[in-house]
């Protein structure tokens, strides 16, 4: 029943039933293809224990505040409790200003999938799903409407939120008495297993046995009195404690863990992909392959003014200013707008043929609209901005085979910045969370235009010499290069000319380190460099 300000009776305003209900299949891989830009909505998952008052408010602000339309499910109760429970959380909530407060409660799926009885959840702005037995949340409502509405209120912009089982049933993969439960949980949270009172328990141990199980999934441990306030990919701690973020061991890696103290925030993708990347074969490979353009020609631009000469040169590549030169623009965050300004200048170079390609979306991305462009380009243009775009938007689609085949058609793909990072076999400076982390694992893998190397920009005018000294260190298979401002590195077969205002740096771990001498060789404007041989060439 609708509870409006402070009333409420205890009374369920449906049907309650305890039929008992048989087990679900296992969920299928949730892995596969996700979506980059994390959930719609928010979460607040509370690992158990005394709700801290900043949880509370945040679960409320999030739902509306004083408009807060809510939906209390205490489902994971005890048949003799459940009606207390409701009662109790529901003056909580209603205490702290909530609008409304509603009671959804069944122990029958036939009940679940009755559009009457979900008919709350399509008007509500938050849910609020009570402690107990997760198992009995998935028994009743997992694969059911009340799921499919569960996932529109979060389409919508709304909140779900629990505490301990609550919490616990949010993600699909669940932990009940310390094995993987047969019925999958509610999936609200994707790509993760969830399990709560954690350090207070000490639960690493079972969390890691169910990741053993689950590869490719992250674990979030979250202890009593702390929540993880999931929104967009954003993952934010707040509480008295923390929550501990868990991998599964792989071949070559131990199991890894990570701890997001109150306060701290982290990125859902980035864990994603860093879960996914230990189900693959160690990156980069011990031999990469030769940095070799064997058809086509890069453009590889350090960022900063571009030069004329840079842009002629690329536009001559092309095939001259009347080829198809597509322009990606999308290393820039949302919203792109409809003409991006990032290929104005090939334009007043004289470039007539120019289409500037915003989708980052997988199903725009792969859409034959966007794939027959690139078929018919002669050139490609990677904007600048964070690298990290570009593999969220192109990684795993036909988009990179596309691109990979303007070069074996004899086309030129160029990128200043960001632009030039991608082209890159390993990527640097890959984490959305900054651009002063080198290695992200799960954000490692460039486009690998130029294989067996490793590119970063704005070089010297940023003094980024160590930087790329840590990278060829800890993976010396790689030729590490780095490029400075307005200056560009045009590479044809294994032949690198520098054009342009600066330098471009080598960096070759094959090459003995002499103390007291440079780990790298500068090859400046007019001069070129052989990329397989690793030596400067004599002009």
């Amino acid at each position: 029943m609708n509870v409006n300000r402070r009333r409420w009776m205890p009374i369920l305003a449906y049907a309650v039933t305890f039929a008992a209900t048989a087990g679900r299949a296992a969920p299928a891989d949730e892995t596969l293809d996700f979506n980059p830009s994390g959930i719609r909505g928010s979460l607040v998952l509370c690992g158990g224990g005394r709700l801290p008052e900043a949880v509370r408010d945040e679960f409320l602000l999030r739902a509306g505040g004083k408009d807060a339309r809510l939906v209390i499910v205490p489902t994971a109760s005890g048949d003799d409790t459940v009606v207390a429970d409701a009662a109790e959380v529901v003056d909580i909530w209603l205490s702290r200003g909530a609008a409304s407060a509603t009671v959804l409660h069944t122990r029958s799926r036939d009940e679940a999938n009755d559009e009457a009885f979900v008919a709350p959840l399509t008007q509500t702005t938050g849910v609020w799903i009570t402690g107990g037995r997760q198992s009995q949340i998935a028994a009743a409502y997992s694969g059911t409407l009340v799921e499919r509405e569960l996932l529109a209120l979060l389409d919508r912009g709304g909140v779900v939120g629990g505490t301990s089982a609550g919490a616990a049933c949010q993600s699909r993969v669940m932990i009940v008495r310390g094995k993987i439960h047969d019925t999958p949980g509610l999936g609200l949270i994707p790509g993760a297993i969830v399990d709560q009172h954690f350090l207070a328990r000490d639960r690493k141990a079972r969390l890691l046995e169910a990741l053993d199980q689950h590869p490719g999934l992250v674990g979030l441990g979250i202890d009593e009195g702390t929540a993880l306030i999931v929104h967009g990919r954003q993952l934010k701690c707040i509480g008295d404690s923390s929550v501990t973020i868990c991998f599964a061991a792989s071949t070559g890696r131990p199991a890894g863990e990570q701890r997001l103290e109150a306060g701290q925030s982290t990125d859902l993708t980035m864990l994603r992909r860093q879960a996914l990347a230990r189900t693959l074969p160690p990156f980069p490979p011990e031999s990469p392959p030769p940095p070799v353009v064997a058809r086509g020609a890069l453009v590889v631009v350090g960022g900063g003014r571009l030069p004329e000469e840079v842009t002629e040169r690329f536009i001559e590549l092309a095939g001259g200013p009347q080829s198809l030169i597509v322009v990606l623009p999308t290393a820039n965050p949302d919203p792109l707008g409809p003409e991006p300004p990032d290929g104005k200048f090939l334009e007043q170079a004289g470039a007539s043929n120019l289409r500037v390609l915003v989708a980052r979306r997988r199903s725009d991305v792969e859409s034959p609209e966007f794939l027959d462009v690139l078929k018919e380009a002669r050139g490609i243009w990677f904007g600048g901005g964070r690298q990290w775009r570009f593999v969220d938007a192109y990684e795993g689609t036909r988009a990179v085979a596309a691109f990979h085949e303007v070069l074996q058609r004899g086309g030129v793909i160029g990128g200043s910045s960001a632009g030039a990072t991608i082209q890159g076999d390993y990527l640097v400076r890959g984490s959305p969370l900054g651009n002063e982390q080198m290695m992200c694992p799960g954000y490692e893998r460039g486009f690998a235009f130029l294989p067996g190397t490793a590119i970063d920009q704005h070089f010297a005018q940023r003094n980024r010499f160590a930087d790329m000294t840590g990278v060829v260190a800890a993976h010396p298979q790689l030729l590490g290069i780095g490029l400075d401002e307005s200056t560009a590195m045009v590479v044809t077969g294994q032949r690198a000319e520098v054009i342009g205002a600066g330098q471009v740096h080598f960096y070759d771990r094959r090459q003995p380190i002499v103390e007291g001498k440079p780990d790298y060789e500068s090859v400046s404007a007019g001069e070129a460099y052989d990329l397989v041989e690793r030596k400067p060439l004599a002009e």
